[in-house]
C-alpha cells in the first residue's frame, strides 16, 4: 500500500496525538491503591525509638517454667519480647514485655487505674488480657485458653522479675 506524502504526515500526527493523550491520562485508582496509601501512612508512627530497650534484655525477666508449664520464646526485637506459655502441649497464654517509649498512648491507659498487681498499676483489656505498667514497660498476660483465668494472669504477671525490670533504663 502506497501512501501519499500528505497522508504519511497526517497518519504520523494522529499516531502522535493518540500516544500523547493515552500516556498523559491519569490512571484510574485501582482497588488496592487506597489501602496501600493508608498502610504506608500508618508505618510512619510505628517506628521504635532509638532509646527503646533491646528485647534480649527482657528475656531474663520472664517467669521460669514449672508446675507443668512450658515457656517458649516466640519473638524478640527492639522494644519487645514475647513467650508462649504451654501446659500439656497446649498454648494457654501469651506473655510479653514492651517498652512504651515508642507508644506513649499505651502507658497513658494506666493513669486512671485503681487496681494494682505486684504493686504496679494494672488494667484489664476485655476478658482475656491483663497488663501492668512497670516504669516505662508494659508487662502483659493474654489468655489463649479459657482455663487460664484472670487470676492466673495476675499470678503470672507477679512471677516476672518486676524489681529488675523497674531498674532497667
Amino acid at each position: 500500500m502506497i501512501l501519499h506524502p500528505g497522508r504519511k504526515v497526517v497518519a504520523a500526527l494522529l499516531l502522535s496525538v493518540v500516544l500523547l493523550t493515552t500516556a498523559c491520562n491519569a490512571k484510574a485508582p485501582g482497588r488496592f491503591d487506597q489501602v496501600q496509601k493508608e498502610s504506608t501512612q500508618q508505618r510512619k508512627g510505628q517506628a521504635v525509638t532509638k532509646t527503646a530497650t533491646q528485647g534480649s534484655e527482657f528475656n531474663k525477666l520472664f517467669p521460669n517454667a514449672g508446675d507443668g508449664y512450658q515457656r517458649v520464646y516466640t519473638q524478640e526485637k527492639k522494644g519487645f519480647a514475647e513467650a508462649k506459655l504451654k501446659k500439656g502441649g497446649k498454648e494457654v497464654a501469651l506473655l510479653s514485655i514492651s517498652d512504651t517509649t515508642s507508644t506513649p498512648s499505651t502507658a497513658a491507659k494506666f493513669s486512671k487505674s485503681t487496681k494494682k498487681i505486684g504493686g504496679y498499676p494494672a488494667v484489664e483489656v476485655g476478658k482475656t488480657q491483663t497488663a501492668i505498667l512497670v516504669g516505662k514497660y508494659q508487662v502483659k498476660a493474654l489468655s489463649r485458653d479459657s482455663s487460664f483465668t484472670a487470676s492466673d494472669r495476675a499470678d503470672w504477671l507477679e512471677k516476672f522479675n518486676l524489681s529488675r525490670l523497674a531498674s532497667l533504663k
